[in-house]
């Protein structure tokens, strides 16, 4: 199983605020991972701001957005052999619009 987390920075506030665009974001990284999404919920917040999570049958996905400061915080989880969790984080970053990422990959073993 591997878990990827990662703050994105310098992320324009039109994509961080736009949360079809979060979700669509969500979407796509779950195909590019090669993984089976079963949900999405996502939630606008006032004045600014998204949070949304896919659930995938191997693990999750997560993007909380905060435009005013031009940052995302995401992770991707995933379990198998099959699946490409850090194709989905690369997209992710690149989809957001970042001009920077700080990400820590973690290897979580079953036993």
């Amino acid at each position: 199983m591997k878990h990827i987390l990662f703050t994105l920075k310098g992320c324009p506030y039109d994509l961080l605020d736009d949360e079809l665009h979060v979700r669509d974001v969500l979407i796509t990284a779950a195909h590019m991972s090669l993984s089976r999404m079963l949900d999405i919920s996502s939630y606008k917040f006032d004045p600014h701001g998204v949070t949304a999570v896919v659930l995938l049958a191997e693990s999750h996905m997560s993007i909380h957005t905060w435009p005013e400061d031009g940052m995302a915080v995401c992770d991707v989880f995933t379990c198998g052999e099959q699946t490409k969790p850090r194709a989905a984080a690369i997209y992710i970053a690149d989809a957001m619009g970042s001009r920077d990422c700080v990400s820590e990959t973690f290897i979580r073993p079953l036993k």
